[in-house]
């Protein structure tokens, strides 16, 4: 693979500068801190990059199905692996880029909550919702319902759990006060000034949430630039300001 990357990089470095425009299908949680790392890359090169962001099940299908996207970032593995499996990312492209926590959230300020088998989330809901993410197909849903089965709190909040398309509009439902709580990522807490975050759910209590990222088969080289430069100091500096932990190769 490294071979092929390599490759991949002479090719780009043998072919004349001219603008490219990217097209990036990325999962809605990033969108904060991607917007600044596209905005740093532009900046440094006449390359122009169009960015969708949406939850990393719908955009995995629009993939599947033909969508002109050249860059893949999904919010966990198991979405970037259906497209492997199909044969659609560029062959050692393939990375995973960062990570991520999970932390419960609230509308208005409010002493810590302990998280653990006897805590009473649904005597904190007190009649109200809590904001998530599609629980069986969106990632931050899937981590978020696998944390409360863990915790054995699931079956009990499971009929007031409001289930949106993604986790920025879970994160939204809660800053508007629709929902009294919610449960996002933490980079999402952090850009969100609107939530307060109450707790942390264990690291344990999940699958790891990473994030990988890829070319699409086809746009290797189109999209290598930019695939390189979200792994540069810079760009590492950008998302670790917004709370992301940047992985190592």
């Amino acid at each position: 693979m490294k071979r092929i990357v390599a490759s991949l990089v002479a090719l780009s470095l043998a072919t004349p500068l001219a603008a490219r425009e990217v097209t990036v299908f990325a999962a809605a949680s990033l969108r904060t801190a991607l917007d600044e790392v596209i905005a740093a890359y532009e900046r440094e090169t006449a390359d122009e990059v169009v960015v969708s962001y949406a939850g990393s099940s719908a955009l995995a299908r629009q993939i599947q199905q033909g969508a002109p996207a050249d860059v893949f970032l999904s919010a966990n593995v198991g979405w970037m692996d259906s497209l492997e499996d199909a044969g659609l990312l560029a062959e050692g492209t393939r990375t995973d880029l960062l990570g991520n926590a999970l932390v419960l959230v609230s509308g208005t300020p409010g002493d810590p909550v302990i998280l653990g088998p006897e805590t009473d989330l649904v005597g904190l809901l007190d009649g109200g919702k809590l904001a998530m993410a599609l629980v069986d197909a969106v990632p931050a849903g899937i981590y978020g319902k696998a944390a409360l089965e863990h915790l054995t709190l699931w079956d009990s909040v499971a009929p007031q759990v409001a289930q949106t398309d993604n986790v920025r509009a879970a994160l939204a439902l809660v800053a508007l006060g629709a929902a009294p709580f919610g449960i996002v990522y933490a980079t999402d807490a952090q850009a969100e000034p609107r939530v307060y975050a109450r707790a942390s759910f264990p690291s344990d209590s999940h699958p790891p949430i990473i994030y990988p990222m890829a070319a699409l088969d086809g746009q290797a080289q189109e999209a290598l630039p930019f695939v390189s430069f979200l792994k540069t100091p810079e760009a590492k500096t950008l998302f670790e300001s917004n709370g992301f932990r940047v992985l190592d190769d």
